[in-house]
C-alpha cells in the first residue's frame, strides 16, 4: 500500500479530492464509451437476470442504433 500512495497519481499523496475530480472529470471526457455498456446496463438492471424470451424463444438484448 505504501508504494500505491506514493506513486499512483490517482490515489497518492498529496491528491485531494477536489484535484482528483479534476483530474478523473478531464481524464474520462477523452474516453470511448465501453463498447459492451449498454448490455450491461440491461442485464444489471434486472439483477443479472435476462430478459424472457421472444415468441420465437430466443433472448434478445436490445440496442439502440444511431443514439449515442
Amino acid at each position: 500500500m505504501a508504494e500505491q500512495r506514493a506513486d499512483n497519481i490517482h490515489v497518492g499523496e498529496g491528491m485531494s479530492e477536489p484535484d482528483f475530480i479534476v483530474l478523473r472529470s478531464e481524464r474520462d471526457a477523452t474516453l470511448k464509451m465501453p463498447r459492451l455498456i449498454l448490455p450491461s446496463v440491461q442485464v444489471n438492471m434486472r439483477a443479472g437476470e435476462m430478459p424472457a424470451p421472444e415468441e420465437n424463444g430466443q433472448v434478445y438484448l436490445k440496442v439502440p442504433i444511431n443514439q449515442f
